[in-house]
């Protein structure tokens, strides 16, 4: 396990925890072989057993012969990049919920994974608690898909639920979400939707079954939002959202993340706070929606 920030602490007391529902549900017991991390805390926070190796040096982790799996939390481009294809060509299986990397080499990292052998999970990059990867890839095999839509970042549909439901200002709004955690020292990924862009990708990659130039992805995000765009949205019968929104458009997929005005009764004008909801359109379903919680250490 590399990387112990918020998401990685929730994965460690999920491999920890002794009555872990993994238990009974998979064939094999997974074992927390070793965590690396810069912070030397995070062993006492955990109160780790002397079996599990503590390492501030990812590599002492990616030479260990007995390790399958590397769990890679960290973020990021590099090193994230480099610990994954280390990973690959060591012959070692990865999960990890690196949006962002998938999003800009996503390609050359599976294409890594299928000269080696090995397999990138990747359910928790989009969706927080929300199973979109594997329905996607499975549930919908049997359609075209259509569209594929929704509210992906939690941070900014807390912001646009305390503007639209409490009249909260925008800036009040984004320093409470900092407060509670929701939303970064720094929100600039968040708040200007390159985050929802990067999970934009991986999603119509998937659904769409192309490689996707996340360059050609329109982004806007909700910092110049104030409370005057919500009270005329809302006197009209809307709703503003942040959307992440890939259709096909012809023989192109058009792929666009902005502030969306959403009639009152679209069921996407009902998720607040935190969670996320994604609509997916397919050829023999027809419209279809996933909604779950997409912000948090566990999600």
């Amino acid at each position: 396990l590399i990387g112990m920030g918020t998401v990685g602490t929730g994965v460690a007391k999920i491999l920890l925890e002794k009555d872990s529902p993994l238990l009974e549900k998979l064939d094999c017991v997974p074992v927390l072989k070793g965590i690396a991390d810069s912070n030397p805390d995070v062993k006492s926070k955990l109160n780790l057993s002397p079996e599990i190796l503590f390492t501030n040096d990812a590599k002492v982790l990616l030479n260990n012969p007995d390790i399958q799996v590397v769990v890679e939390l960290i973020g990021g481009l590099h090193p994230a990049k480099e610990i994954i294809m280390a990973s690959l060509e060591k012959g070692k299986d990865v999960v990890t919920a690196n949006k962002m990397l998938l999003a800009l080499h996503g390609s050359e990292l599976f294409s890594k994974a299928r000269r080696h052998g090995k397999s990138i999970s990747f359910e928790a990059s989009v969706g927080g608690g929300i199973p979109i990867i594997a329905a996607l890839r499975d549930g919908f095999i049997a359609n075209r898909i259509e569209s594929v839509f929704g509210i992906v970042n939690g941070t900014t549909n807390y912001i646009l639920t305390k503007m639209t439901k409490e009249h909260v200002k925008y800036s009040d709004a984004l320093a409470e979400a900092q407060k509670l955690g929701y939303a970064e020292k720094d929100p600039t990924m968040d708040v200007e939707g390159i985050d929802s862009s990067h999970k934009l990708a991986i999603l119509a990659r998937l659904g769409f079954s192309v490689e996707i130039d996340f360059k050609s992805i329109y982004h806007e995000g909700i910092s110049s939002v104030d409370l005057a765009d919500i009270w005329y949205a809302h006197e009209l019968g809307y709703t503003l959202k942040l959307l992440a929104i890939a259709k096909k458009a012809g023989n192109n997929i058009e792929l666009r993340v902005h502030p969306t005005l959403l009639q009152h009764d679209h069921p996407l004008s009902s998720v607040n706070g935190v969670f996320n909801a994604i609509c997916v359109k397919g050829s023999a379903v027809g419209e279809t929606m996933l909604y779950g919680r997409g912000a948090g250490q566990m999600p």
